[in-house]
């Protein structure tokens, strides 16, 4: 690097918000290695699920609240799994929800009660579902383009979703394949930092991002926002590759230029590195949170089994957290509002909040 090619990168960095550092900005190997991210359901703890099962158990599950669900011990191992989802790690996984035991209805609630201690349920789709069903439903992706991707047995690739937390409960794993992988935006942010602050600098202008066909009143079919925010002293990601790829297709976005598109495929390429994130396998009970503002999630392809009833099967949650951090007004564009605690999900017109228990 000659003597200006240096002045420019460091007038790059100059202009971005320092390194991250802390917990959230992770490698996976390390993570793999350490396992401190799984809690695991002691007895106790499942005789207290099981009691606010049964106060709960003639209960619209879309109308539960913490207070029906109580867990008094519980609550507070929770507690301090929601601080480490928001101000830590990022991610965390809780293991042993006798799920194999309960038909679809009490793991559905029992899930629904654990995740209203840590965030308010917000709508996951234009249907109003604040239970989500991911299995594979023989949507196709790539042509229809009002699918959605956990709606198919296809890679999704890393991506974040529109809320402060996203959660999975695991009731049936695939054949093969379908692991889950995650990682943290921090450590991108610190990697493009380090080697090209000026594809960096071009991640916090705005992206058109295809809503898919679910549209809010009064809004465009895609919603504009850089992948990077920086507000209030907090970096955020917000990102969904196919969706800025599909949005193309709408008049009035712009083509994407060269230099964008590099910078887009480097934040992928960097993403994909296994020395930069972690894959988990799932286990039928296992409950994951995950914090979309500083990780990304993935799932790797799967083969899944011809049996009906064996098909890989896991509920979603997305949650609006009451501790969260700010975000700026832009999110507005996609989370509805940025009201902590109230914000995020899918609304459009005429969806009203529902929490099925068949896949749909």
């Amino acid at each position: 690097m000659n003597d200006e090619e240096q002045a420019s990168f460091e007038k790059d960095r100059a202009n971005l918000p320092k390194k991250l550092t802390g917990a959230q900005a992770w490698y996976g190997p390390d993570m793999l290695s350490s396992k401190k991210w799984i809690y695991s359901l002691s007895d106790q703890d499942i005789d207290e699920i099981n009691i606010a099962l049964k106060t709960t158990e003639n209960s619209d599950i879309a109308a539960i609240t913490k207070e029906d669900f109580q867990l008094p011990n519980l609550s507070k191992k929770l507690r301090e799994i929601q601080n480490e989802v928001i101000n830590g790690r990022g991610f965390a996984l809780i293991r042993g929800l006798p799920v194999k035991n309960w038909p679809i209805r009490q793991s559905a609630t029992a899930y629904y009660g654990i995740g209203m201690h840590i965030g308010k349920a917000r709508s996951q789709n234009a249907m109003g579902h604040i239970l989500g069903h991911v299995r594979d439903l023989g949507r196709d992706a790539v042509n229809d383009k009002n699918a959605r991707i956990y709606q198919t047995r296809e890679r999704q690739n890393f991506h974040t979703d529109s809320c402060d937390v996203v959660s999975l409960l695991c009731l049936k794993t695939s054949k093969t394949g379908g692991a889950s992988a995650l990682v943290s935006s921090m450590t991108i942010y610190n990697e493009m930092y380090d080697r090209r602050p000026d594809l960096l600098r071009l991640l916090f202008e705005p992206f058109a991002t295809d809503r898919r066909g679910e549209i809010p009143e009064g809004k465009k079919p895609y919603f504009e926002i850089p992948v990077f925010n920086y507000f209030e002293r907090y970096l955020s990601v917000i990102y969904a590759p196919r969706y800025i790829d599909s949005a193309q297709r709408f008049d009035g976005v712009p083509e994407l230029s060269e230099k964008r598109r590099e910078a887009l495929n480097m934040f992928d390429s960097i993403a994909n590195d296994p020395a930069i994130n972690m894959e988990m396998g799932f286990q039928p009970g296992d409950i994951q949170f995950v914090h979309n503002h500083t990780m990304l999630h993935d799932r790797t392809a799967f083969e899944d089994w011809q049996d009906e009833n064996k098909k890989r099967h896991l509920l979603r949650l997305w949650l609006a957290v009451p501790d969260a951090r700010p975000l700026p007004e832009i999110y507005a564009e996609r989370y509805g509002q940025v009201t902590i605690g109230d914000r995020g999900g899918i609304i459009v017109p005429g969806s009203k909040l529902n929490a099925p228990l068949d896949p749909i």
